[in-house]
């Protein structure tokens, strides 16, 4: 038993779309969950989709998610031959579980409204990609994986009901597997008892491939994405990044933590609790090694960037210019608790502490407005976080030439600086 998992790069293009089958043939004979993000920029396109239906914006809303809509025929309409009056059909009712909701007013949190809108990128993705596959000759079976996600109703970053979900695995995909080889699925996305869609957070769905791949007792997960396997830096920012052949489950973690896009932050611990070796390979050339993660530790590693931009610092001074003690503090990440903020860097001093988040506009509001009965507020926007990990003075230098350190910390492995 595998699990694979296909990001939004590999079905971007229906040249790349056309590299999967490929892939999935070298594994013949094996079980097979693959789980598929949105194609392209799919969620991006969903996210702008969300943003004007909340801003009242309905004609806006319906003719971005119109375009969505043309985007997935077309593609479908090229790779699609035999498969195409069924899969239009199919599409079709996914379109009107979208546009029902976009045809009313918002009444709920903006976070309810994202998760039921964004959700359909990886919905439309997979029934495309499963028809296609049906026509290379592979055999495969396609799941709505919100059968089987249960979830609470955290909106945008969903926490898994484990003994519901790993019941449901064994209802519903383990019998799949004694007439199907393969199973096509979503990432990123699950449901409320209620039957409400929510999402993992973002890339969550490199999650949702560990969370199968825990209960389903898989000997390997495999990402396939369009680089050589984990390197040390984002290659689009970075061009002279370097490969790494192989990472700790803790390095890993340590490199999620502080923001690396490679792999989602909580997709590591599911598979180290049952020592499920996680492979980043290349699904434009899979004869590359890739990347093996695994419970090794690994020594003379490079150093690991991480570069955060669009970046919030805010200011918080004690009213009374009292110490800010366990009680302000404790006040302060029940805040945190309250409108789901995951600080990137906190600092102390005797009379302020500063909290640098991502600058999510409605987030960082909310957190000011909130925080202000507690400290006077000064909130600073437009800078950006970087993190090295085995860093060297050489390399922190040179990244931080040319600008202002607002905000530093430094332990023996990782150093982190805000910038402006």
């Amino acid at each position: 038993m595998k699990v694979f998992k296909f990001g939004g790069a590999s079905a971007s293009t229906v040249e790349r779309i056309k590299h999967l089958p490929g892939i999935i043939k070298q594994y013949h004979g094996d079980k097979i969950l693959v789980v598929i993000s949105a194609m392209g920029k799919t969620t991006n396109a969903l996210e702008k989709v969300a943003e004007a239906f909340y801003d009242g914006r309905r004609e806006d809303a319906l003719h971005l998610f119109n375009i969505v809509k043309q985007n997935h025929l077309t593609t479908a309409k090229y790779i699609l031959v035999k498969n195409y009056n069924a899969t239009e059909k199919k599409l079709a009712d996914l379109f009107t579980e979208a546009e029902w909701l976009l045809h009313d007013k918002p009444v709920k949190e903006y976070d309810y409204y994202y998760d039921q809108v964004v959700c359909i990128g990886e919905l439309l993705s997979t029934t495309i990609i499963s028809a296609y596959l049906h026509e290379e000759g592979i055999n495969n079976e396609w799941l709505d994986v919100r059968d089987i996600f249960r979830t609470d109703d955290n909106f945008r970053d969903a926490n898994i009901d484990w003994a519901y979900t790993e019941n449901k695995v064994k209802e519903i995909v383990l019998p799949v597997f004694q007439s199907s080889d393969i199973i096509i699925t979503q990432g990123f996305i699950g449901s409320t008892n209620e039957n409400e869609s929510t999402t993992l957070g973002r890339e969550g769905s490199d999650y949702s491939a560990a969370v199968f791949a825990n209960m389903l007792n898989a000997e390997s997960q495999a990402i396939w994405k369009d680089v050589e396997g984990v390197m040390n830096a984002d290659p689009k920012q970075f061009p002279d990044a370097e490969f790494i052949s192989e990472l700790s489950y803790n390095e890993v973690i340590e490199m999620a933590y502080y923001g690396a896009q490679v792999i989602h932050p909580k997709t590591i611990k599911p598979l180290q609790n049952k020592n499920i070796p996680l492979y980043v390979k290349c699904f434009l050339d899979p004869s590359f090694p890739g990347t093996v993660i695994h419970k090794k530790s690994t020594k003379n590693l490079p150093p690991i960037i991480v570069l955060k931009p669009d970046q919030a610092l805010l200011h918080l001074h004690a009213k009374d210019f009292s110490f800010v003690g366990e009680k302000h503090t404790a006040e302060l990440y029940h805040l945190f608790a309250e409108i789901k903020i995951k600080p990137n860097l906190i600092q102390s001093g005797a009379v302020n502490l500063q909290v640098c988040i991502d600058d999510r506009t409605e987030k960082v509001d909310k957190l000011a407005a909130a925080a202000s009965g507690i400290f006077d507020v000064q909130a600073e926007k437009g800078l950006t976080l970087l993190t090295i990990r085995h860093y060297n003075n050489n390399i922190l230098d040179k990244l931080t030439a040319g600008k202002e350190i607002v905000l530093k910390q430094q332990s023996q492995e990782t150093v982190q600086a805000l910038m402006r």
